[in-house]
C-alpha cells in the first residue's frame, strides 16, 4: 500500500512511533522528525531493525527535507500552522493523523471505527463502550487519545474487527477521509484555545468527526448541550440524541421518577434506573447515556449493555479511588485537565473538599469553576505554571484557604497536613501536565505513589 512512497512523520510519541513502523514495515522510506534533540538516542533504539530511514532532530524540516515526500503523518501536539506544514499542503501534498492513517488502513479490511469525542467524558465514555462491544462478543479494541496508537490495533486486527476510538481535537483537526460507523461528541466547553485560537475553531474541529459520514452512518449527540444540539444543522448522518433534562421524540432520555429511557424505533422502552449505574456524578450519566446509544445503534442487545452498566469501574485517572488514611479520602483525577472537567469532578461528591489543582496554562478561564467550587471545595493545593492565576481567582470567589507548592510530594504533603476526618483530597488540576509531566497519566501515578508514601513517612 506504501511501497515506494516517502513520508515525513512528525512528533515521536506513541502515535507518531507506531505510525513511522508500520509505514516502514509495508515498504515506504521514512523521515522521522521531533523538534526535541534529546530524544535522538532513544527513538534510534526504537527503529534499530530499520534501514530506509532518516531522522531530523531538534530543528523543524526545512524546504529540502520535504521536497520529494509524498504525504506527511502529523502527531496530535504538532501545530498545523507551522510554515513547513504549511508549505507541505500548498504544494498539493496531504497533511494527516495517525487516526486518518489507521482508518485508510482499515477500510481494507473491513475494520469499522466507532469516534467518541468531546471535550469532557471521552475517556470514560469510550472505555464503557469499548467493554460493551467486548462483551458483545466482538474483536474489539479500545485506541487513540486514550493512549493505544490506533495503527498498531489496525495492523494486529483481523477482517471486520472494531476499533472504539477516543479522538482528541487535535487528531481531528487533520482527518480527511475518516468516516466512523458511529460518531459522538459528548459535549463542548472552553478547552485549548491556546492552539485553536476560537470555539468556533475549536468546535469546527470536533465536527470533523461526523464530516464525512452520511446517512448510513449514526451520530451521536448532547441534546442537552447548546453547542452539540446546533452542530445537527451541519451533519449529514441519522442523528440520535441524549438527555438528562429533556423527554426526546427520539433518543436516550431521563424520565421523571430518573428512569433511563430508549427510545430509537418508535417503541419507548424502559432500560434501568439511574442509581443501577456503576459510576458517580451526574456527568457519569451522560457518559453512560452516550454509550448506551452507540451501542444500541450500532446493534449490541440491551441486556448486555445494562449488565456493563452495572458493573463497570471507574477508568485510571478519572475520579479513581486511591486510599483512605486517617479518615480522608484520596481521589485521582488526574485525566481532569481542563475547569469544566474540573466542576464535574467537585459536583460528585458529599464531603469536604481539598482540590489540588494547577499545571499548564492553555488560556483557560478559572472563573466559573470557582464560583461553583466555593460550594464543595474548602481548600486549594496548587502547582504549576498556573498557580498565581488559580489563587488570585480562587479568592474572588471567596476560597482564601489556598497553598501555593512547587510539586506533587509537596501538594500530598500539604493535603494530608490540613485534612481533617471525613474530608476528600482531590487531585483534579483543571490544567494538562505538560511543563511537569509528559501527560496525565505521569501526574496521576506520581500522586498515586505520593499518598500511598503518606504511611510511609
Amino acid at each position: 500500500m506504501f511501497s515506494n512512497s516517502k513520508v515525513l512523520v512528525v512528533g515521536m510519541a506513541r502515535s507518531g512511533i507506531a505510525a513511522a513502523k508500520y509505514l516502514l514495515r509495508n515498504g515506504a522510506e521514512v523521515i522521522v522528525n521531533d523538534s526535541k534533540e534529546e530524544k535522538l538516542e532513544n527513538i534510534k533504539k526504537e527503529f534499530k531493525d530499520f534501514t530506509k530511514i532518516e531522522f531530523i532532530f531538534g530543528r523543524n524540516p526545512n524546504s529540502e527535507d520535504i521536497e520529494d515526500i509524498d504525504f506527511a503523518v502529523v502527531s496530535p501536539g504538532v501545530p498545523l500552522d507551522l510554515d513547513y506544514i504549511v508549505k507541505i499542503k500548498n504544494s498539493g501534498k496531504e497533511v494527516f493523523s495517525e487516526i486518518e492513517l489507521a482508518y485508510r488502513v482499515g477500510k481494507k479490511k473491513n475494520i469499522d471505527f466507532i469516534g467518541i469525542t468531546g471535550t469532557n467524558g471521552k475517556t470514560t465514555t469510550t472505555s464503557i463502550v469499548g467493554e460493551i462491544i467486548k462483551k458483545a462478543g466482538f474483536e474489539s479494541y479500545i485506541v487513540g487519545n486514550i493512549g493505544n496508537p490506533a495503527i498498531k490495533a489496525v495492523e494486529e486486527a483481523n477482517e471486520g474487527a472494531v476499533m472504539v476510538t477516543e479522538l482528541s481535537s487535535f487528531q481531528l483537526e487533520s482527518v480527511l477521509e475518516f468516516r466512523p460507523k458511529v460518531s459522538s461528541i459528548l459535549n463542548l466547553t472552553e478547552d485549548h484555545l491556546n492552539r485553536h485560537h476560537t470555539m468556533e475553531n475549536y468546535a469546527r474541529a470536533k465536527m470533523n468527526i461526523f464530516a464525512k459520514q452520511n446517512e448510513q452512518e449514526i451520530c451521536v449527540l448532547n441534546y442537552d448541550d447548546e453547542i452539540t444540539r446546533s452542530m445537527a444543522e451541519s451533519c449529514s448522518a441519522k442523528l440520535v440524541y441524549f438527555s438528562r433534562t429533556s423527554k426526546l421524540e427520539k433518543g436516550i432520555y431521563l424520565d421523571e421518577e430518573k428512569n433511563i429511557v430508549a427510545n430509537l424505533s418508535g417503541e419507548v422502552e424502559f432500560v434501568m434506573n439511574s442509581k443501577e449505574l456503576s459510576l458517580p456524578g451526574g456527568h457519569n450519566l451522560e457518559n453512560s447515556m452516550a454509550a448506551m446509544a452507540i451501542c444500541l445503534e450500532y446493534g449490541v442487545d440491551i441486556e448486555i449493555i445494562k449488565e456493563v452498566l452495572k458493573t463497570f469501574k471507574a477508568v485510571e485517572h478519572r475520579l479513581e479511588y486511591v486510599e483512605t488514611i486517617d479518615g480522608v479520602a484520596y481521589v485521582n483525577d488526574s485525566k481532569g485537565t481542563n475547569p469544566d472537567s474540573t466542576i464535574k469532578a467537585v459536583q460528585s461528591y458529599d464531603r469536604p473538599i481539598i482540590l489540588i489543582a494547577g499545571g499548564y496554562d492553555k488560556g483557560s478561564d478559572f472563573n466559573e469553576l470557582f464560583e461553583i467550587a466555593k460550594k464543595f471545595v474548602r481548600s486549594v493545593v496548587i502547582l504549576g505554571q498556573t498557580a498565581k492565576l488559580i489563587e488570585s481567582t480562587a479568592h474572588k470567589h471567596g476560597i482564601l484557604d489556598t497553598y501555593i507548592v512547587n510539586d506533587m510530594y509537596e501538594a500530598v504533603k500539604k493535603s494530608h497536613e490540613i485534612a481533617n476526618e471525613n474530608d476528600l483530597v482531590l487531585l483534579s488540576p483543571a490544567c494538562a501536565s505538560w511543563g511537569m509531566y509528559n501527560n496525565y497519566e505521569e501526574r496521576g501515578n506520581d500522586f498515586k505513589l505520593n499518598v500511598h508514601n503518606l504511611k510511609k513517612r
